[in-house]
């Protein structure tokens, strides 16, 4: 291990515990080592459990959890660029990214203290039948217990802000599992509750295989609620495991994007190029597919390409660079193994699809058809096809063919047709002007189909994460 590498262990129960063991993280673009950190197993993850369980055994109110959230939002700001750092180093995500995704963290705390202050049940109108008259009634919202979290290794940060800090407003004590490619960011923001005075056992993060961890967390009948990011395979079978827990899904997409002929077509080449290719696709909404109408395809596409061909592809810790790596070579490999597919089964590489050193370059494919994987599957790379289309409907119904309905998009100016395709888009999320991989942390973020369960945003997560309890007084 280099010396310069760093070397972190796992928080439970307030105290940082080595195993004796180790997960090495490695660079995605250098491939040298980042740093280690203690592997947990099933062991730890049940003493993690305990120490979650006795900790809400004294529960936090309101006001502190709240102030508690406060600070660990103002600790990310003063410490912005040493965590914007630290994603780039573990995820190869590009700088200029992780500064954003360092800095909708601290958004995202701050608008889970905000639900904290304000989470109420609501008045029961006991009088509107004769059996109520005389009581009164009124629910509160009581913490659903242990939440067990899984996050991927895409948003190292801000996924695992959205697990922590919906579930400590919600009053529940969590127990998380970050992505063994990518525990830093998630050590880093342990690291910082702490010094946020939060109690002990309210946060323990655990590092390891997840078929030992997330066994124990789907075994374990005091944890009462999982939330999960990550591949569909994956997440729905947690749900068939658990199926007496809460399990909060927000899983993967094949993200399209239609374009009206009475777009601006610059500004929309410009807003895809940059969504379908950043942090090299690596994102559950990264723009895949894009639906040109026939009149407009040849000037967007012409565009687009430009566009694609300009970014940077380089090392994530330079600040100009646009493109990083994938993950790891097994996901390079399998990239370029669909791209391959597509060229193979007719389809035209109209720029990329080759390596640039160990990069993949920004790959746009025309004449996709729509059952090749680059077309229904969700690549996770930086790979984009173009179609031309020529009714909005025909568009909507090649928008609609994969299971998956996370975001889509539509661009126009024509208010009638944005919203006919706002309400026939089967998607949880659809931006009119706006590419799909658009996400602010307080709006409700989430799919349907084989792309989750749930709404993601603190609002809606707190909510999931407690439970009514009825009182009636009798007058």
């Amino acid at each position: 291990m280099a010396a310069t590498a760093a070397e972190k262990k796992l928080l439970i129960a307030g105290e940082w515990v080595e195993t004796g063991q180790w997960v090495e993280v490695r660079s995605p673009y250098s491939g040298d080592v980042v740093g280690r950190v203690a592997k947990a197993g099933a062991a730890e993850t049940r003493n993690a459990i305990d120490a979650a369980e006795a900790a809400m055994r004294e529960p936090l109110p309101a006001h502190k959890r709240a102030e508690i959230l406060v600070r660990v939002a103002g600790q990310l700001g003063r410490r912005h660029e040493e965590a914007a750092r630290t994603i780039a180093a573990e995820a190869g995500k590009p700088l200029k990214a992780a500064r954003v995704e360092a800095s909708r963290a601290m958004s995202t705390f701050t608008f889970a203290a905000v639900e904290a202050r304000k989470l109420a049940g609501e008045m029961v109108p006991m009088d509107a039948s004769q059996a109520g008259a005389g009581k009164l009634a009124f629910t509160v919202r009581q913490p659903l217990g242990v939440v067990g979290a899984i996050s991927p290794f895409n948003f190292p940060l801000n996924l695992v802000a959205h697990k922590i800090a919906p579930s400590l407003a919600a009053g529940c004590a969590v127990v998380l599992k970050p992505a063994s490619q990518t525990p830093f960011s998630a050590l880093l923001l342990a690291e910082l509750m702490t010094e946020a005075e939060l109690p002990s056992g309210w946060v323990n993060v655990v590092v390891g295989p997840a078929s030992e961890i997330g066994d124990v967390l789907v075994e374990d009948e005091r944890v009462r609620a999982i939330t999960f990011t990550g591949s569909g395979d994956v997440g729905w079978k947690l749900a068939e495991r658990a199926p007496r827990k809460r399990v909060k899904l927000e899983l993967g997409n094949a993200t399209p994007v239609i374009v009206e002929p009475d777009a601006d077509l610059e500004d929309v080449a410009t807003r895809l190029a940059a969504n379908a290719f950043s942090f090299a696709g690596q994102s559950c909404i990264s723009v895949q597919r894009i639906y040109v109408h026939r009149h407009a395809y040849e000037e967007l596409v012409s565009r687009f390409v430009s566009k694609a061909e300009a970014l940077v592809v380089g090392d994530p810790l330079d600040a100009q660079t646009d493109v990083g790596p994938l993950i790891d070579t097994g996901a390079r490999d399998r990239v370029l193994e669909w791209i391959q597919e597509a060229r193979a089964a007719g389809a035209e590489i109209l720029t990329g699809g080759e390596l640039e050193g160990e990069l993949i370059r920004p790959t746009v494919i025309a004449q996709a058809a729509p059952d090749l994987r680059v077309s229904c599957e969700e690549v996770f790379g930086p790979v984009c096809t173009v179609t031309a289309y020529d009714t909005l409907d025909e568009a909507i119904e090649l928008a609609n063919g994969t299971r998956y309905g996370l975001q889509a998009g539509i661009f126009t100016r024509d208010i009638k047709k944005a919203f006919a395709a706002a309400k026939q888009l089967e998607f949880g999320g659809v931006t009119v002007n706006e590419a799909p991989t658009f996400r602010a942390d307080q709006m409700p973020y989430g799919g349907v189909k084989d792309s989750g369960n749930t709404r993601e945003r603190p609002a809606y997560a707190v909510r999931e994460l407690t439970e009514d309890r009825l009182v009636v007084v009798e007058l």
